[in-house]
């Protein structure tokens, strides 16, 4: 077996560096024995590799092969069969199990406790052994074969290496000196203990000379330990030196730094007083013009503004803790207290003087603007008080009753300015309308002059009921828009009355625009406030943070105060516009078109300049009430039409209501050119349009004189006319039906109106195409008694071109008594009906060739002659 496994080390694990430790013969339970070979093996290279290697002899020749290897650590058991008796059977688990039959038990048992011990050493795998004696598990396990095999290998894994090459060569230079040492290995041997024990003697020789030198040492270490004793009492001297020098210098230390904090202290109570000083000095020249400054001069008011300005700074600036104790700082602050009160209360007396006299300017040149329709300018009153914004902005800060007892003064006088000219100004615009002419007596009797207006709220009401009636004769709804006469009167009075509004809110804005824009510049009063900028405060404990400034306080209800004074000062303007709409209505509630348009542009600019303006709101408002008139108007109108009666003794014609839906429509395209409610009309022209229409086929089937075909043509003819010249896109759907119901009842008066020149013609060949419909055939219809060729011809001869001119004669004059002259169809309704006989002529004739073929039978009259009867009938007309 020793041979076995030197040959399978030197072939087979030599080269793949790897040291064979364990060996058994066996062969695989149950089968046809064929031995081989269970190496335990492991690499001889870091990291160490342990692996179960079979062998098996090859067949061709007698050397061995590598078959199979398996890693230790997928060993999962090893079965022994038998703990107690001897077998030579035993079991490995790996990925499957693999029964083998050793060729000894001894060689078994050896194979097996070399596992064990690579196991324990290498891996630390727990692998079960089953049926495996104790003894062969032990770290220790007796001499013989399994030592020699197993643990003599394993433990001189671990002490065995490689010879380097230069103990090879001294190995081979050494076997060159002794050429007998291969023949004779007992001979070099014992040369090689020989030398050996020279080399321990020279060694022992060594150790002992070198005593001397060892003893000459520890002298030299003596001494140098004495002068270490030496050096120390030295540095214990110094030190004890040292010492002193140390407590001096601390001392001079504590004097100076005594010192650098007198100094410290000293620089920061200079740095408090000039804080003081600086920050809380007013000069003389600031608290002389606080007290005596000249309010009324520019000069004055400037002083005043630099002094209020400095006043407020000294009184906002930031103390450090402690500095409100100081007597100083308390008198300091009491003067300023004192200064602050008495300049605001001499500052509120002046303003309010300012406020009475220019009340009293206004008030002289009001009456000069009476009798025009024009608001008085405000501009020289406001620049006068903007110069004292600032002190206004200073009041706000400071003295916040006082600012606002200030500004209600302002409201509440100019509250009683405003309605005064707003009134004025709007009985001037109510007389206008009306129609006042220039030597101051209207066309109603209402009298007015240049310098004082006469006339009242109640007596313009009766002048407008009394002028609106005057005028609902002539145009006060569609059903009389027709009259030229009357549309050419209205049109200079809507023209008027268009100037006059626009005047009325043209005065109205600027007027509102620079009062709101004085009131926030004057009152500081943001609009639209944005993030109020901050300003460095220090706290008690010097750190230094941000907080908003006075302005943002109050800068969330500025917007609100705006609106508040303006709503105070301007709050007869919505109640005088609101009459004066009602007024315009009373006089034309056509007039309502134009207030729809003036105030929605109005309403757009002022959106535009700031949406939340007391004037968009304010006209917004007001456009709300147009808006509900202009409804009113178009639900007026419909309602008229509804009403409408027609005479039962005269032809219908175009209706009213349908020339006057054109003259509104034309009204109203040239009123909303480039308008920005044209939604507005869209939505008016529908439910117009609609209740024209419907109210049209009313009518037609209501009249008597006139048939319903001849109605309703004629009024959807103009209908089409109408919105084709106008092009109004919303009504596309209304203009192609119009054209549709026109074109229906064309061909149906026609066809109705053709039956009656050749009646008993029609008869005869509807009984013809009756009989064909009944399924006679067309050759057979002239054997049928009652339509054979002799009745055809009797039929024929009733109807020569004489008879036939004469009753289309007739036909012409019946047509023309329908139809009425304004819309001139009476030619298109002829040409029609001329090319619908032509029509039955050539049906007759086809009749005639296909039911009696070669009977020769013709018309007494050709296509020829009808066209000349038809145009001579025309003409002769």
């Amino acid at each position: 077996m020793t041979a076995i496994k030197h040959a399978l080390q030197r072939d087979i694990f030599t080269p793949n560096d790897e040291r064979l430790l364990s060996i058994v013969n066996v062969c695989k339970a149950g089968k046809k024995k064929k031995n081989c070979f269970l190496c335990a093996t492991v690499t001889t290279e870091r990291p160490v590799q342990v692996k179960v290697v079979k062998v098996k002899k090859s067949d061709k020749g007698d050397f061995y092969k590598r078959q199979m290897a398996w890693e230790l650590r997928d060993l999962t058991e090893v079965d022994a069969k038998d703990a107690t008796k001897e077998n030579p059977e035993f079991d490995l688990h790996f990925e499957k199990v693999y029964r083998w039959v050793a060729s000894s038990t001894a060689e078994k048992n050896s194979f097996i406790s070399c596992i064990w011990k690579l196991n324990q050493r290498y891996l630390r795998k727990k692998v079960e052994f089953v049926n495996v004696s104790p003894q062969l598990l032990e770290e220790s396990v007796p001499s013989g074969e399994s030592q020699s095999v197993a643990g003599g290998d394993e433990d001189a894994l671990d002490d065995y290496q490689e010879l380097n090459a230069r103990e090879e060569q001294d190995i081979e230079s050494m076997m060159e000196v002794c050429e007998y040492a291969i023949s004779n290995a007992e001979a070099f041997a014992e040369k090689l203990s020989r030398e050996l024990q020279v080399l321990d003697g020279a060694n022992i020789q060594s150790i002992m000379a070198s005593e001397k030198q060892v003893n000459i040492l520890m002298q030299l270490l003596d001494q140098a330990l004495s002068e270490v004793d030496n050096i120390e009492g030295k540095l214990l001297s110094y030190e004890e030196m040292l010492q002193s020098v140390k407590e001096q210098m601390d001392q001079i230390s504590q004097s100076n730094r005594l010192i650098q904090i007198s100094n410290t202290n000293n620089g920061k109570l200079l740095d408090e007083i000039q804080f003081l000083v600086n920050y809380m000095d007013l000069s003389k020249g600031h608290i002389k013009a606080l007290q005596e400054g000249d309010l009324s001069s520019p000069k004055g008011i400037e002083a005043c503004i630099n002094a209020s300005e400095a006043l407020s700074q000294c009184m906002n600036v930031a103390l450090k803790p402690g500095h409100d104790k100081l007597m100083a700082v308390k008198q300091q602050q009491h003067l300023f207290s004192e200064l602050r009160d008495a300049f605001a209360r001499r500052l509120t007396n002046h303003l309010n003087n300012v406020f009475v006299h220019q009340g009293h300017d206004q008030s002289s040149t009001l009456s000069q603007h009476t009798a025009e329709l024009t608001l008085p300018k405000h501009s020289p009153l406001h620049r006068d008080l903007l110069r004292y914004a600032k002190l206004m902005e200073w009041l706000k800060n400071t003295q916040r009753e006082k600012y606002e007892g200030l500004s209600r003064t302002y409201v509440d006088y100019m509250t009683r300015l405003y309605e005064r000219e707003i009134k004025d100004f709007f009985e001037v615009a109510k007389i206008k309308m009306a129609g006042t002419s220039k030597d101051g007596k209207g066309k109603f009797g209402l009298h007015g002059s240049s310098g004082k207006l006469t006339g009242s709220t109640s007596s313009l009401n009766k002048l407008a009921v009394s002028s609106s009636n005057s005028r609902r004769s002539q145009s006060s709804s569609l059903l009389d828009m027709g009259n030229m006469s009357a549309s050419d009167l209205d049109v200079a009075d809507r023209t008027r009355f268009d100037k006059i509004f626009e005047q009325v809110l043209s005065e109205l804005e600027p007027l509102c625009l620079a009062e709101q824009d004085f009131i926030s510049k004057f009152f500081k009063l943001q609009q639209n406030p944005t993030l109020a900028q901050a300003e460095n405060v220090d706290d008690a404990d010097g750190t230094v943070h941000s907080r908003p400034t006075s302005e943002h306080r109050y800068s969330i209800s500025d917007k609100d105060m705006v609106r508040m004074m303006m709503n105070k000062i301007f709050q007869s303007i919505e109640t005088e516009l609101n009459s004066l709409i009602a007024l315009g209505d009373k006089i034309d509630s056509f007039n309502s078109l134009y207030m729809l348009v003036k105030m929605s542009h109005h309403v757009w600019t002022a959106e535009n300049v700031d949406p939340a303006s007391y004037l968009s709101t304010t006209l917004g408002n007001v456009l709300v009430t147009v808006k509900r008139n202009f409804d009113k108007c178009i639900s007026g109108q419909i309602r008229q039409m509804e009403e409408v009666k027609i005479s039962k003794k005269s032809k219908v014609g175009i209706l009213p209501f349908v020339t006057g839906f054109e003259e509104f429509a034309k009204l109203a395209e040239a009123i909303f050119r480039n308008a920005e409610r044209r939604g507005d009309l869209d939505k008016a022209y529908i439910k117009l349009i609609r209740a024209v229409f419907h109210n049209v086929e009313k009518v037609a089937n209501e009249s008597q004189k006139t048939p319903r075909d001849v109605v309703m043509m004629e009024n959807f003819h103009h209908i089409f006319s109408t919105l084709s010249s106008l092009k109004i896109s919303c009504l596309e759907a209304e203009r192609k039906e119009a054209k549709q119901k026109y074109t229906e009842h064309l061909q149906s008066y026609v066809i109705n109106s053709l039956g009656q020149p050749l009646e008993k013609l029609n008869h005869f060949f509807e009984g013809v195409e009756a009989r064909v419909a009944q399924g006679v055939r067309e050759e057979e219809v002239s054997y049928q008694l009652a339509f054979n060729k002799q009745e055809l011809r009797k039929v024929i001869k009733e109807y020569p071109g004489k008879e036939v001119k004469k009753g289309l004669d007739n036909l012409y004059r019946k047509v023309d008594k329908h139809l009425c002259e304004e819309e001139s169809l009476l030619q298109v309704v002829w040409h029609s009906m001329q090319d619908e006989f032509i029509r039955q002529y050539k049906h007759f004739e086809g009749l005639i060739n296909r039911c009696y073929p070669g009977s020769g039978i013709t018309m007494e009259f050709t296509i020829q002659d009808m066209l000349e009867y038809f145009s001579s009938i025309a003409q002769s007309h």
